[in-house]
């Protein structure tokens, strides 16, 4: 970027800074970016977060977290920064990458770690060799529970990481007041008991020890308490929360509001307690993990995420086509030979939901299910398919038309259509106990709601709760006038319910003759089946497939159309039955009364006048005088005797 000459005084820095900063100030432009770089913010998701800044050359510039990616890194390319430093950083981004965690808490200890592996040049805090504190439990005859930055691999037990450290301070004096846990740092060992060296100290007089040195307390006793300590640290704070909450009463009832207010404090810390970190794993140490997005489509999604030390240093998204329907274990062995090619990747263990179909001698494939290795493989099949997702935003933004196509392609393979399904309508009834049923219709036109076409049915021949009619009747009438009307039929019907409904939108077609011209599905709500005609086994679509996610919108906005209106519907009888009984006030003259009040609360506290504007001064004496009969103002202190 080049800055024009500045009208300010003459500078006397040697170095020129004091003389750039000048030309900042006086120049508060923003900093244009390339057309890529606006797309890849633009399509940013709203999910907590890492990402990184690169310059020309490819080179790590700028590490940071987010707890909403495309709100932070927006904030840097919509406005001239005050801070120098801030402006020279945007300046030089030629590109953005970021990885998606699931909380903010993994999102800091992310940032921590690829800010120590890479060392970016604008990156102020986190670069020296400390890290997030960890409570450790050593490995001794009679464990120490403390607070370390250091990583001893001596068999102790991690805790954390910690990104707030009064937190991991609070639980620890909680442990202590609850568990007599040592603090001395002494070597205690079989050998150093039977020498009889060991004194008691003051946390013994204070009760706060149970003379470990001495050997007043058994190794087997003393452990037990580390059990449950080691229970607290790995979340399960039930007990301590217990004990907190009755000292609280305890303190309250005895006035002693101050010591009552610092264990509340404790106590919300400890609400907030986060004791595992997906991100971060003492656990793990340098492991290789591949996770997967594949939605039986033509495109396949792979996340390679590099661990080293148990932290997240690298994050990459390779994207595969199917052109001889190759398997996940195929594509996901291509995906490891390019990474060790591409990247120069020695493997040691690998993390997968699933063993590749690859030789590779000395390596061990690994299929958590449950444990941090399992949430970090859940963490890249979520990046993997973020992916995914931004491919479809991009995608949209360029070439819609593009996108629709192979949504129709896909739906079409699907549900074993014809042709595409362009045109694509669903049925939903609505009632409680067979009063007011109502039924909807939505229309989703290229995969997306066309409102307009929206429309409701009152049920008119079936008497009771009968879902099954009520849908014979639904469709019967609404093909019955599209058809005498010359309108378009849809290439696809979708059912709100199972196999019985499906039957009876099935029987009307029969009867219609459209059998065959019209392809129909039923989708039930539990499991997420999808039910053919004549065909008892339904379909599981993929969980992650893009003809779920729309089957599942046309469902919803069928059940929300179809309610709201018997809502509406019942709201409006509920209202009408209580003028019925009024003589002199008929049906329309009591639609027009709450179609102007809306209800009648409002109508029993209007103005005579108002009521005359609308019904006739006649009939606003009748309507009133009915009010004041039913609820008549009685007196205090009096009862009605009516």
């Amino acid at each position: 970027m080049l800055f024009e000459p500045c009208s300010v005084a003459p500078c006397r820095d040697p170095t020129g800074f004091r003389f750039e900063l000048a030309k900042f100030k006086c120049h508060s432009m923003k900093h244009e970016k390339s057309q890529e770089l606006k797309e890849k913010i633009a399509i940013l998701p709203d999910t907590p977060g890492v990402y990184m800044y690169f310059d020309k050359e490819g080179t790590v510039i700028y590490v940071g977290k987010a707890k909403n990616l495309k709100r932070r890194v927006s904030s840097y390319f919509n406005r001239t920064h005050d801070v120098l430093r801030t402006n020279l950083l945007v300046r030089n981004i030629a590109d953005m990458k970021y990885i998606v965690v699931p909380t903010e808490q993994d999102a800091l200890n992310l940032e921590n770690s690829m800010i120590k592996e890479y060392k970016p040049r604008y990156n102020v805090l986190l670069k020296d060799d400390k890290s997030y504190p960890w409570i450790v439990v050593t490995n001794e005859l009679y464990p120490r529970v403390f607070l370390t930055r250091q990583h001893v691999r001596d068999g102790s037990k991690y805790y954390g990481p910690y990104t707030n450290t009064a937190v991991a301070r609070t639980v620890l004096e909680l442990i202590a007041e609850l568990y007599p846990v040592r603090t001395c740092r002494i070597p205690i060992t079989p050998d150093y008991l039977a020498r009889g060296k060991g004194r008691r100290c003051l946390q013994y007089h204070i009760k706060r020890c149970k003379g470990c040195c001495t050997g007043e307390i058994d190794p087997e006793t003393y452990n037990g308490y580390i059990d449950r300590v080691r229970q607290i640290l790995r979340g399960e704070t039930q007990e301590l929360m217990t004990y907190l909450r009755s000292e609280m009463e305890r303190l309250s009832m005895e006035l002693r509001f101050e010591e009552a207010q610092e264990l509340k404090q404790s106590y919300r810390l400890l609400e907030n307690y986060r004791s595992k970190s997906v991100i971060v794993s003492q656990t793990i140490g340098d492991v290789d993990v591949f996770g997967f997005d594949d939605d039986g489509g033509n495109e396949v999604y792979v996340n390679y995420m590099h661990v080293r030390r148990g932290a997240v240093v690298r994050s990459v998204t390779l994207r595969y086509r199917r052109s001889l329907e190759e398997s996940r274990a195929q594509i996901l062995g291509y995906a490891m030979e390019e990474i060790r090619l591409s990247l120069g990747v020695e493997y040691d263990e690998i993390i997968v939901a699933e063993a590749p179909e690859v030789e590779m001698t000395g390596i061990t494939f690994t299929i958590p299910r449950r444990g941090d290795k399992a949430k970090l493989l859940e963490v890249s099949e979520r990046n993997a398919r973020q992916n995914r997702v931004d491919d479809l935003k991009h995608m949209e933004r360029h070439n819609p038309e593009e996108r629709v196509d192979k949504l129709m392609e896909r739906m079409k393979a699907d549900f074993r259509l014809s042709e595409l399904p362009r045109h694509i309508e669903c049925f939903d009834n609505s009632n409680i106990q067979g009063t007011n049923p109502v039924a909807s219709c939505v229309v989703f036109r290229n995969g997306r709601p066309s409102k307009k076409d929206y429309r409701h049915f009152n049920i008119r021949t079936v008497e009771g709760p009968d879902d099954f009619a009520s849908m014979k009747e639904v469709l019967t009438r609404r093909y019955t006038r599209l058809m005498e009307e010359g309108q378009g039929l849809p290439q696809l019907i979708v059912v709100d319910g199972g196999k019985g409904q499906l039957s009876s939108a099935v029987e009307a077609l029969d009867e219609m003759g459209l059998r065959g011209q019209i392809a129909v599905v039923g989708i039930a709500k539990r499991l997420e089946e999808i039910y053919f005609p004549g065909d008892s086994v339904p379909l599981y679509i993929d969980k992650n497939s893009e003809t779920l996610r729309v089957v599942q919108h046309l469902r919803d906005e069928a059940h929300r159309f179809a309610i709201t209106h018997h809502r509406n519907r019942r709201s409006k009888s509920a209202l009408v039955s209580e003028l019925d009984g009024i003589k002199g006030i008929g049906p329309k003259t009591a639609e027009a009364l709450l179609q102007h009040f809306k209800s009648v609360k409002r109508l029993r506290e209007a103005d005579e006048a108002d009521i005359a504007a609308i019904i006739g001064p006649a009939k606003a004496k009748i309507l009133l005088s009915s009010f004041n009969y039913h609820t008549p103002n009685i007196p205090t202190g009096e009862t009605n005797d009516i």
